[in-house]
């Protein structure tokens, strides 16, 4: 019988992470996960990380220290506002003041180390360029260009016999369609956290961006999104 294959995913906590999580597992993989403590404006996604991969059953989970703080540039790691009440049409228009510099960049580099040392050629990110096409690196064409970087830029890719893989299922589906998968495959999203701002106790601010996108998705589904919000009735359909 084949050893399981071996994938590493990125996982931030929250609601798309998790989905791809769910969908590296039911593919078949052996899932290492990858979470960041980057200089975000809170500790909570972070602690829902953990407990993800403790319930989905990682392999391991690492938690890596790297502070983006340092050269700011976004309102997730300086003190600069996060946007509110955002229509949703104006949401894919221009690149918003939360896209990180680099940040998909940085971790998906991270991820390819430890990839190369676990022995896998998977990695699973849960990038999407559908209800969010406001960031630069959550396009298809971005993916692809790294992953021919990988495959140049490292032993497993040169010497592996085997192409190192970028693997973005939710891709191309829309938010309420991340969701039903994610539910067909048992996740639990009270577990996430997707809030851009959330309130000391993690509670979600139910009006940034993220939040917006994600009760939209849950609405479009007719089912109340199970994550705590500041204001109750804002998970509501």
């Amino acid at each position: 019988m084949s050893e399981q294959p071996r994938a590493v995913c990125l996982l931030s906590g929250g609601l798309d992470s998790t989905t791809t999580f769910a969908v590296a597992r039911s593919r078949g993989f052996e899932v290492y996960a990858l979470t960041f403590r980057y200089g975000q404006r809170h500790e909570t996604e972070i602690r829902a990380a953990r407990l993800i991969a403790r319930r989905l059953g990682a392999a391991e989970h690492r938690v890596v220290d790297i502070d983006l703080r340092c050269f700011g540039g976004s309102a997730l790691t300086s003190d600069m506002p996060v946007p509110k009440d955002r229509p949703l049409d104006e949401l894919s228009r221009g690149i918003p003041v939360t896209y990180v510099p680099a940040r998909n960049t940085i971790f998906l580099s991270y991820a390819l180390a430890w990839a190369e040392v676990l022995g896998c050629f998977d990695l699973f990110v849960g990038v999407n360029a559908v209800d969010y096409s406001g960031y630069p690196d959550c396009r298809p064409e971005y993916l692809e260009a790294f992953e021919r970087m990988a495959n140049l830029a490292t032993k497993a890719g040169v010497e592996g016999g085997r192409k190192l893989r970028i693997h973005a299922p939710l891709i191309s589906l829309s938010k309420a369609e991340i969701i039903r998968t994610g539910l067909a495959l048992g996740v639990d999203y009270a577990m996430t956290s997707t809030c851009y701002d959330p309130s000391p106790d993690g509670a979600a601010c139910g009006h940034c961006d993220a939040c917006l996108l994600r009760l939209r998705g849950f609405a479009e589904l007719g089912l109340s999104d199970p994550a705590r919000y500041q204001t109750p009735s804002a998970s509501k359909p």
